[in-house]
């Protein structure tokens, strides 16, 4: 099966919200934790993809089973949220490929720093940017939660060239 990457679309909020539902439940973050939100996505478009960042969804056989997003923090700054590969399509490179996307796009949008977080539980997701060359700024414990902060700076003036190549269909 083959991940097709596009942008986000207003028709995807459903599919959206259910797949971000799934992640979290999936290494046991609930509403009320103190972690867990979801205020953002019915405003994609404006937290987004209108305010100089990115929300892309990965898509087989025509269902969204990835995300993820790349918000401004500030002009040289922007924060990789949302994250999410449904449990059924994990162990594939989906979020591998998602996260280069975003990270390539940091890049063209003249982003130098990438900051994100995610919980301690989040096993597969902290090898992720580990792997990549994210590296671990801190903990914070949040309730009974330790939330783990990573940055990764990039490098705008490398020539495209030099970016990982990863293909829209590949």
């Amino acid at each position: 099966m083959s991940l097709r990457i596009r942008r986000y679309r207003w028709s995807d909020l459903e599919a959206v919200c259910a797949l971000n539902r799934i992640g979290l439940a999936q290494v046991g973050l609930a509403p009320g934790d103190g972690v867990y939100y979801d205020h953002d996505l019915p405003r994609i478009h404006e937290i987004y993809l209108n305010g100089q960042g990115e929300f892309l969804v990965g898509l087989v056989d025509g269902r969204i089973v990835a995300m993820g997003g790349l918000r401004r923090v500030t002009e040289h700054e922007a924060e990789l949220c949302r994250m999410r590969v449904h449990p059924e399509y994990q162990r594939r490179g989906y979020g591998t490929r998602i996260l280069l996307r975003l990270e390539e796009r940091a890049v063209r949008l003249g982003y130098r720093r990438l900051i994100c977080d995610t919980t301690s539980n989040q096993l597969a997701a902290m090898a992720l940017y580990r792997r990549h060359g994210w590296l671990e700024t801190g903990r914070r414990r949040i309730g009974a939660l330790t939330v783990v902060y990573f940055e990764k700076e990039l490098h705008p003036e490398a020539d495209e060239h030099d970016l990982p190549a990863v293909s829209e269909n590949a």
